[in-house]
């Protein structure tokens, strides 16, 4: 599996694209993170990404989990960002003003 390699100098707004991108594409969406700095910039991402989707039809939530990786030749441990998609069932015009407006999520 492929992962979204997520660092603490990612602009999370580029990820962001990213993850709203494959989702729309139907694709899974998997981040990888790092260390503190990567885990706050993916976060940041998921937010910015969910105000790309909500107007769309989608909403998106993710289930951390640890992983052991090697990096150059050290065991590292690793947070992966699973991306869950939600189909949302209203119209985005049916939907409370703080969902519907992207600058609020931002």
């Amino acid at each position: 599996m492929d992962y979204l390699k997520v660092s603490s100098k990612s602009s999370p707004a580029s990820v962001a694209g990213a993850v709203a991108g494959m989702v729309k594409d139907g694709l899974p969406v998997t981040m990888q993170c790092v260390g503190a700095g990567a885990v706050n910039q993916a976060i940041k991402a998921i937010a910015i990404a969910r105000g790309f989707l909500i107007p769309v039809g989608f909403d998106i939530s993710c289930s951390p989990l640890f992983s052991d990786i090697y990096i150059e030749g050290q065991m590292r441990t690793a947070i992966r960002l699973t991306v869950n998609v939600h189909a949302l069932s209203q119209a985005t015009e049916q939907l409370p003003e703080y969902l519907s407006d992207r600058s609020a999520l931002a």
